[in-house]
């Protein structure tokens, strides 16, 4: 519960509480490719917090937030299904490397999120583009895979079409975020490879961590919670790496 409750108020924030959330789930022995299906299950509800702590920022940008569901949707069930076609021995061995582009990406985020400054702070660019929709359908298809910094991925794109302000950008964020782990969760709370006790505890931290992390972003600095993320981040790939041998 307070794994999930940390990796809920960081996707809310910025992206990447996979990173807290994955390695906790397989440190009690959960077999890697069943703990990120249950991560995935565990913090849908905390999506749903973060978004309601956004939902302010949303309205001003209603058409992307409908034209933002349709490749959310699809590329997170085509990242699902591919997961669920992925032979768990071989998930094992790509894991690790999973773990460590996502923990650089969370790294470099402040390099790939371009920084807006004076009047442009509060740019919202009229409509979404083809290319940008096709590249949420990309980063959709990763979310259902795996998911760890698609968050992060989001933030940048939005941050090249346009887009000036960073709780309009984490509301749009969250909202992508919620539709690909949704379709997802569906898929693998179906095909029975979720460990429920633990999905359902993780849930009530992560509903908890979603909604305050959301309200407390909007409040503080970031600092402190990248570097620690970054730390367990690079800490879990080492784990996996010595784990698998």
């Amino acid at each position: 519960m307070v794994a999930a409750a940390l990796g809920g108020a960081v996707n809310s924030i910025a992206g990447g509480g996979t990173l807290i959330t994955f390695p906790a789930i397989v440190a009690l022995g959960v077999p890697p490719l069943v703990a990120n299906a249950t991560s995935t299950v565990a913090l849908w509800p905390a999506a749903v917090g973060s978004m309601w702590g956004y939902r302010g920022h949303l309205t001003e940008v209603r058409p992307w937030v409908i034209r933002f569901a349709i490749p959310s949707l699809l590329g997170g069930a085509l990242g699902a299904w591919l997961l669920l076609h992925t032979p768990s021995k071989a998930f094992d061995r790509i894991v690790p490397f999973l773990v460590l582009a996502a923990t650089l990406l969370f790294l470099l985020q402040e390099t790939l999120v371009p920084r807006r400054h004076g009047a442009a702070v509060d740019a919202v660019p009229e409509h979404p583009r083809w290319g940008f929709l096709a590249a949420q359908f990309l980063v959709g298809i990763y979310g259902g895979y795996f998911g760890a910094g698609i968050g992060i991925l989001m933030l940048a794109v939005l941050g090249i079409m346009g887009f000036g302000n960073i709780h309009t950008m984490n509301g749009l964020k969250n909202w992508g975020g919620l539709l690909m782990n949704a379709v997802a969760a569906i898929m693998f709370a179906a095909s029975g490879i979720v460990n429920w006790p633990v999905a359902l505890a993780m849930a009530a931290g992560g509903i908890i961590g979603g909604y305050g992390g959301a309200r407390l972003a909007q409040r503080v600095g970031q600092a402190p919670v990248r570097r620690a993320i970054t730390v367990i981040g690079l800490s879990a790939f080492a784990y996996l790496m010595l784990r698998n041998w």
